[in-house]
Order: structure tokens, then sequence, then C-alpha cells
């Protein structure tokens, strides 16, 4: 954390916007094929010809001069006379440089955050991050629970790719987790309420975005906490609503299945988002809890 603090501090961007934007980096890097992974205490890595400049012939410039002649962006963060692509202090510094550019504001690190990388979902995932590090000011995030306190009865298996009986030809999503009318649900892990309100399918449902670029996605409610709203930052354990038989229909129909929780997990990978099976993730964290 010092290192995004340091960096913030000497251009006013602040620590939390740096470290989403790493925190971003390290997601995508370990799920993308095409993107080198980078081992260190960041994951933060600039193309070549951003930091060198395009016109640059050694693309392993560490000149701070060659690079401006060569309108690159590479700049010397810890003062030791080199603009090193592989330092993490002359990166962050370079990062920072850029934010800072556009402006302090929150609309302007968004903008900042567009120019650079030219996809909408990726501005806002690294702002959900940053609002999750702001608002926790910690990057020690990394605790989960079981969606339903493990003292009320409740029943689940493997679920994933079943056929569906309603809506058109589709399949299973998710892991559903039976239990009564009523039952506190949890979320899983600390993040962004991003969604909260009616869906056909889902009935009344909430969906939680988390530091690692997981959409958390819990259906079928009898009713929400009213004391949460979409936007809201929630930690992990925090009663988001309870169990119920919502859905399949048109705004408040409920009981055409027994109630249960309808819990499912979304990746985006920086370019696409997909659904992957959450059962072994609750089985770890049933255990944990």
């Amino acid at each position: 954390m010092d290192y995004y603090v340091k960096s913030g501090i000497e251009h006013m961007i602040p620590w939390y916007y740096l470290a989403a934007i790493d925190q971003f980096e390290r997601n995508i890097q370990l799920v993308r094929k095409d993107i080198p992974k980078r081992e260190g205490s960041i994951a933060l890595q600039f193309h070549e010809d951003f930091w060198a400049g395009s016109t640059n012939p050694n693309k392993e410039d560490t000149s701070p001069a060659l690079i401006e002649l060569h309108s690159g962006r590479g700049l010397d963060g810890n003062y030791d006379g080199k603009a090193d692509r592989n330092d993490p202090a002359d990166v962050l510094f370079t990062m920072a440089n850029y934010l800072r550019e556009f402006g302090t504001s929150k609309e302007d690190i968004s903008l900042a955050l567009w120019e650079y990388y030219r996809r909408e979902e990726t501005v806002r995932q690294i702002m959900t991050i940053a609002k999750i590090y702001k608002t926790n000011q910690t990057l020690d995030l990394y605790d989960h629970v079981f969606p339903l306190p493990k003292q009320h009865n409740y029943s689940y298996r493997s679920t994933w790719g079943d056929n569906r009986g309603w809506g058109g030809r589709r399949i299973h999503e998710g892991t559903d987790i039976f239990a009564n009318y009523g039952v506190p649900v949890m979320a899983t892990t600390h993040g962004v309420i991003e969604i909260m309100g009616w869906n056909e399918y889902g009935g009344w449902r909430v969906g939680i975005r988390d530091i690692h670029n997981v959409y958390h996605y819990f259906a079928h409610l009898g009713s929400f906490n009213k004391e949460l709203k979409k936007g809201d930052v929630v930690k992990t354990g925090t009663i988001i609503g309870y169990v119920g038989s919502s859905g399949y229909g048109k705004e408040g129909t409920s009981g055409k299945f027994p109630p249960h929780l309808h819990y499912g997990m979304y990746l985006d990978n920086g370019r696409t988002e997909w659904a992957f099976d959450p059962y072994p993730s609750l089985r770890i964290w049933e255990k944990q809890t």
C-alpha cells in the first residue's frame, strides 16, 4: 500500500485509484493467456511503445531524456536516473503522472481510464475496486463467507449446467441453496452493490461486484435489507436480503418453486464476462465460515 500512497501524493492522486488499476491488471493477468504475468509487488505493466516511445529503436530504453525525445511516457519515479518499466516505483509514478494530466476528480480519473483502456466496462470495474478500497482503507479484503448462516437448515448440490424449465431453452448458471422463507442471505464478499431490483427470471435479486472482477448474483429473494441500496459498499457477511421464491414472471411473482437462493458467479477478463460454477467456492466457504 505504501507504493500507492507515495506515488499518489506526489501527483495528488488518491492511493486507491492506483491500487485499483494495479488490482485490475492482476486480475486479468490471472485469466488471460495473451497477457504476460508480471511477477513482483505490483502487476501494472505498460506496453513498450507507451513507455519508451513508438519511434524509439530501443524498446528497453531507461534513459529519461531519450524516452522523452521519442515521446515516450516512462518516468523516473525513484530518482535513480533511470526510467525502468520493470521498477515498481517508476511504473506507479508514471501511471500517477498520466492520471494527473487529466485532473484529480472522479470524473477526470474516469476519463483518463477510458483514454487508456478504451473499454467502458473496464473503467467501471476499476472505479468499483477503487470505491471498495476507499471505503475500507485497506487492501486486505480477501475473506469470504457462505451466503446462508450455518445455524439454519439448508441443502444444496452442484446444479451447474442443468436445464431450466422456464423462459426458453437455457442452462442453469449457478447453485441453488434450498432453505426456509426468511433465512438471511449474506454478502459472500466485500464489494459494491451493482444491481438491486426485479428481474423476471431471478425475481428480487442483488448483484455485488468484488475487487477480483467477479460479479456475485443472489436471486429469488423474498425481500431486501431495506438499509441497503444500489451503489453501497458492503462488507463480507452483511445481510443483503432474505430467502424467498420470487421470479419467473412479472414483478411480484412468487411461489412458482420452493424457496431457495440462486447463487451465481461471473468473471470479467477485461474483454468479456462469463459465468462459472460457484459450487466449489461455496464448499470452501462453508468449511471456512
